[in-house]
């Protein structure tokens, strides 16, 4: 079976939240405040605390590199994650969990997020930081 798996690294996950808890009985993962986008009344914000938790795949056996980076478009990206971490081999699911403090946000805005794995690209997608919707006017 190993003959015909790839071994490039998949991304099996990926989520934005408040936390995540490993209960100590099970090693379950509890995903907590899970969310796709930022609202936020004034700008700049200051997020407090964001978590970004991965699950990777296809690994080979070893240590590999993970780096996360965020910007806005046109501009470049800023690091976030630079972590090395270990496989045992491209069968083993591997949870990351990499917990980011106080990252701000100058505006609104589609932010880039680029991770990659050994310097492979395995995602670029977008947050979008929004400032509130103001509430529609009634029909004269």
């Amino acid at each position: 079976m190993l003959g015909i798996m790839s071994l490039k690294p998949q991304l099996l996950s990926w989520i934005i939240c408040d936390g995540v808890h490993i209960d100590p009985a099970t090693g379950k993962h509890y995903i907590m405040g899970a969310y796709s986008y930022i609202r936020s009344m004034n700008f700049p914000v200051r997020f407090p605390r964001m978590v970004f938790f991965l699950t990777v795949a296809g690994l080979r056996e070893g240590k590999h590199k993970l780096k996360i980076s965020m910007g806005l478009p046109m501009e470049e990206l800023k690091t976030l994650v630079d972590n090395e971490f270990e496989s045992k081999g491209p069968l083993q699911r591997i949870n990351l969990i990499n917990e980011l403090n106080g990252i701000a946000f100058g505006g609104p805005g589609q932010f880039a997020i680029s991770i990659d794995i050994d310097d492979e690209n395995l995602l670029v997608t977008s947050l979008p930081i929004m400032a509130p919707q103001p509430p529609p006017q009634p029909l004269a």
